[in-house]
């Protein structure tokens, strides 16, 4: 072993040893406290379980917000990682280098549109296709300055992304936003179809609401989205960013929707785990972009790419096919599930994206279900959301229903 070799084992080896209690402490004293942690130290992981400073195994049916998609150490991802790193980390966008292409031609082939373009995250994405969208219209010669989004949408917390996202709590604290965005309802098409106008760059929406509670859009309102833009020609932004690349059993959800989009945000599953974002841009919009018109520092590097070309080329090796077999029973076994629990009223989703809607508060069950070994989170209120690695297996959906039955009989009871 090196002496590099030598000092990186020895830096790993006291950050696996050092206590919990010290951890959670020095978080506490210097790190900006704008997350509410579970008190778990998690130091490693092994496929679809995650592993505690403590040595106790935890099946992870959240893969970090729905982003360690091939779970935890997949081979694929390691190799092309560690090789990248070896290699070349990061150039910047002023070079070639040999993986951005490659990945760009992946994405435009599965989604359909012609352009990507890279950053580092979801909401880096929707800021992207914000900014094409308003390009578009000013290029045309007509700017139009309004956005249209819906009520319980969440595009994430950067000012662009934030002045789309619908919840006041997250919004109230920061204005003024970005003017000129109106929420509309997620039920009624009227609503949507009395609110855009010539003035409307796009309209944003998530095919699947995550951070909303896990709501597919209605096939009413989705008619509606394509009438809209055809009579008044706004854009359609498919806000891809949890549902998107396999996560629903179609590479994405739009599809299965019937929408057409010519923007689509990007970003969690993408890198699994490899901070990476993208913008696909349709050629017309494309058209209408310049040199200079975005950018970004680290945005598509050599190692973002790589992580990424793993992911792409797994799904495209069988593990598509995996989520498309295993999300029905995920779904099935959660459907019966909520029959042996009245505190349970729905169950939403598809594929491996999927939500328990409660009667009442979900908040207890994420802690009950950790006490369980098991990993699951609490949005929208009343919905305990389930987004686990593809790499899920038949038995380990059985045994997480089974913890989560057990969550559940604890809550009831409480």
């Amino acid at each position: 072993m090196t002496k590099a070799e030598q000092e990186t084992s020895a830096l790993m080896s006291t950050a696996t040893e050092t206590p919990a209690t010290t951890v959670q402490a020095v978080e506490a004293a210097h790190v900006l406290q704008t997350y509410k942690r579970q008190p778990v130290v998690l130091v490693r992981g092994e496929g679809v379980w995650l592993i505690g400073d403590d040595g106790r195994r935890y099946l992870d049916l959240l893969s970090g917000i729905g982003v360690n998609v091939l779970g935890h150490g997949h081979p694929a991802l390691v190799a092309a990682v560690r090789e990248q790193v070896g290699e070349l980390v990061h150039t910047s966008n002023l070079f070639f280098h040999p993986w951005q292409g490659p990945l760009a031609e992946k994405l435009t082939r599965a989604s359909g549109l012609e352009r990507a373009f890279f950053c580092n995250s979801g909401a880096e994405a929707v800021e992207g296709c914000l900014k094409f969208a308003r390009r578009f219209w000013y290029t045309a010669g007509t700017p139009r300055p309004q956005f249209i989004a819906f009520e319980r949408g969440f595009s994430g917390r950067t000012m662009g992304a934030l002045s789309t996202t619908w919840d006041e709590h997250y919004r109230t604290p920061f204005g003024p936003l970005v003017p000129e965005v109106r929420f509309v309802s997620n039920d009624d098409p009227d609503d949507l179809l009395s609110a855009v106008s010539e003035q409307t760059a796009a309209i944003l929406a998530e095919p699947i609401q995550g951070e909303g509670g896990v709501r597919p859009l209605p096939p009413q309102i989705v008619a509606a989205i394509n009438k809209a833009c055809g009579s008044t020609g706004a854009l359609y932004i498919a806000d891809e960013v949890q549902s998107g690349l396999g996560r629903t059993g179609h590479l994405f959800h739009f599809e299965a929707l019937g929408l057409c989009p010519d923007l689509i945000s990007v970003g969690k599953a993408l890198g699994a785990g490899v901070p990476i974002g993208a913008v696909l841009v349709s050629e017309r919009v494309a058209a209408n972009i310049s040199a200079g018109d975005h950018g970004t520092t680290y945005g598509g590097n050599p190692l973002a790419c790589r992580a990424a070309l793993a992911v792409m080329d797994t799904l495209e090796h069988g593990l598509l096919e995996h989520v498309r077999r295993v999300g029905p029973i995920f779904a099935a076994g959660l459907r019966e599930l909520a029959s042996r629990h009245a505190m349970v009223v729905d169950v939403r989703g598809a594929g491996l994206m999927q939500g328990l809607v409660l009667d009442r508060d979900a908040a207890p069950v994420v802690p009950a279900a950790l006490e369980r070994g098991l990993i699951v989170n609490r949005t929208a209120e009343r919905v305990v959301r389930m987004l686990p690695p593809y790499i899920i297996s038949e038995a380990e959906i059985a045994e997480a229903l089974s913890r989560l039955d057990a969550a559940l009989t604890a809550v009831q009871g409480a």
